[in-house]
């Protein structure tokens, strides 16, 4: 497996000019090139005898493929790519639809859908809206047409109010939900003004935001907006709860695992990581380290970077 080291050994950043800082656990290194490293993997692949192949393909199978394969992509074309995989044939994998559309900001998003054109000739949108129906489809399009405001220096502290009344006139007061109104300023406002608007809702409401959504909603939709909620408040917090919650049983959902490690080591695993410790009292790579094995657990403890 010393490929698979050498590989992991050698993953770059790519840093563009994103407004939001970047907090990775893999660094840079220099003349790194993606698609060459993938063509040398192929490569050496190639060059094997049958017994030496099956030995390896044996080696890279299941998750510990899905996780190099996953390496081998920038950021972005994994997220574009588990979006295209959640759609495929018979039935939509909401749980990867939710995570990804629901936690990307509205730069990374509009990234996706550019890049998600480039390697499927298909657009986002129009393949969200074929693979999911009623509010949730409503949801995820309206989040997907990246329409969210930019934050701003000014603190507009009547629409705070207008907003926060807006919401609990539309949930908690009514019989039934006006789920439209949750969804325009759900996917419309920035981060930071709907930070301060679910601090103003408890002042109408007997419940705050995530109770609200859990009383009103059910399903998919529930998922999202709680998903939604959820990074709005602290996406680092987020991430590391999906961890947290992937490796709880005897085995770890390792789909999950593998999709956030691998999406976020070059953008903001090192926090993740402390949140995850400041959450569940012990470290991820401890609690990856207990829940994972072989060369698949070696590769997970590589990504995460280090112990806390």
């Amino acid at each position: 497996m010393a490929l698979v080291s050498e590989f992991l050994g050698q993953l770059t950043l790519s840093y563009g000019g994103e407004k939001e800082p970047k907090f990775p656990t893999v660094v840079p290194v220099r003349d790194f090139d993606r698609a060459k490293d993938a063509a040398r993997i192929e490569t050496i692949n190639a060059e094997r005898s049958p017994s030496n192949m099956s030995a390896l393909k044996g080696a890279l199978s299941g998750s510990l493929e899905a996780l190099m394969l996953g390496l081998m992509k920038s950021t972005t074309e994994y997220d574009a790519s588990e979006l295209k995989a959640s759609m495929k044939g018979l039935g939509t994998d909401e749980e990867t639809l939710i995570e990804i559309v629901c936690s990307r900001s509205n730069e990374e998003l509009v990234e996706i859908k550019k890049v998600y054109k480039d390697m499927f000739k298909k657009d986002l949108d129009k393949d969200v809206a074929g693979d999911t129906s009623g509010n949730f489809a409503k949801l995820l399009l309206a989040l997907v047409q990246t329409k969210r405001d930019e934050p701003s220096n000014v603190v507009d502290y009547q629409m705070i109010d207008e907003d926060a009344r807006s919401l609990y006139e539309a949930g908690v007061k009514r019989k039934g939900t006006d789920v439209a109104t949750w969804i325009s300023i759900m996917s419309q406002r920035s981060v930071p003004h709907l930070q301060k608007v679910f601090d103003r809702y408890k002042s109408y409401s007997p419940y705050d935001m995530k109770e609200s959504i859990r009383k009103e909603v059910k399903g998919d939709l529930e998922k999202s907006f709680l998903t939604l909620v959820e990074c709005f408040e602290n996406r680092q917090l987020y991430f590391a709860n999906r961890l947290s919650e992937a490796m709880k049983s005897k085995g770890a959902k390792e789909k999950v695992v593998t999709r956030i490690m691998v999406s976020r080591c070059e953008v903001d695993l090192m926090k993740i990581r402390s949140e995850f410790k400041k959450q569940h009292k012990r470290s991820l790579y401890q609690t990856i380290a207990e829940h994972t094995k072989g060369d698949y657990q070696k590769a997970l403890l590589s990504l995460c970077g280090g112990d806390d």
